[in-house]
């Protein structure tokens, strides 16, 4: 195969050192490849059609049986979004950045044309229906943020609203049977926010090959967590490894930051997950 510079950056900035072997290559990859979260945004508007678009493109992913079990709402109030950014840590960009949209897990819509037709729908109340639900709206989101970055657009997911979606959901207005699964802040990066593409674990501890194997998993993450304090520390972050990261983050039911809660407040919110 002719060598590819950019190809062998991108997955090298992906990856360290440990590179997986090349294979085709176009602008789509490496548009995946680059993608990082950005935290600091301009308060430049959006050109116009871009919400329409990034809908447009949400509602082009894959759907389970073409429910369509999600739905998307704009927060454009400041108040409301002070909420939001109250319920997620206050996190700051979901104030600053021109659109935020929160992505639904949405079985209301289905609920209301079983009832319309006169057949109410047996399977709502089950556990698979939400999972469902949960799947299709991150699906459309992913698809909406590879849209976003190919327009030079930068994104954050804000997956910390879980943290109360009762709030949320009364923030937003939400009737019964619809549930804030995550946030997703859209915009131009401030300068020197861009960030640095983040390395993922090697593929040889998430990619296995007709069973599964974590054999070579520990020396592997090892390594990983080198790159991972090597980023940490190139990116002025606390010196800290991929294996502490996942400690603190799960390792303790107050580092939830509520979320252990999460299954009594999507009963609450109309999803039985019988």
């Amino acid at each position: 195969m002719i060598p590819n510079p950019a190809r062998q950056a991108a997955l090298a900035a992906r990856y360290g050192a440990a590179v997986p072997p090349a294979g085709p290559w176009n602008t789509t990859i490496a548009g995946l490849l680059d993608h990082r979260s950005v935290r600091g945004y301009r308060p430049d508007p959006l050109p116009e059609g871009v919400l329409e678009t990034l809908v447009a493109a949400a509602q082009s992913a894959a759907t389970s049986s073409n429910l369509q079990t999600w739905s998307v709402v704009t927060v454009e109030d400041p108040a409301a979004r002070a909420v939001l950014a109250e319920v997620a840590g206050d996190q700051k960009h979901i104030l600053e950045c021109p659109l935020f949209l929160v992505f639904l897990a949405d079985v209301s819509r289905n609920e209301r044309l079983g009832l319309a037709e006169g057949r109410p729908l047996e399977g709502l109340p089950y556990l698979e229906t939400f999972l469902v639900a949960a799947i299709d709206a991150a699906l459309a989101a992913q698809n909406a943020v590879v849209a976003a970055e190919s327009l030079g657009l930068a994104t954050v997911y804000i997956g910390a609203l879980r943290n109360d979606p009762v709030r949320v959901a009364e923030v937003l207005g939400l009737p019964p049977g619809v549930a804030g699964v995550f946030g997703l802040c859209v915009g131009h990066a401030k300068d020197g926010a861009e960030g640095e593409v983040k390395p993922r674990l090697p593929q040889s501890v998430v990619l296995h090959r007709g069973r599964y194997d974590a054999g070579a998993e520990a020396a592997a993450r090892a390594a990983y967590d080198a790159e991972m304090r090597a980023f940490s520390q190139r990116n002025e972050m606390a010196d800290d490894t991929w294996t502490r990261r996942v400690i603190a983050r799960i390792g303790t039911i107050r580092a939830l930051r509520g979320r252990d809660r999460l299954a009594a407040a999507l009963q609450a919110l109309g999803f039985p997950l019988n």
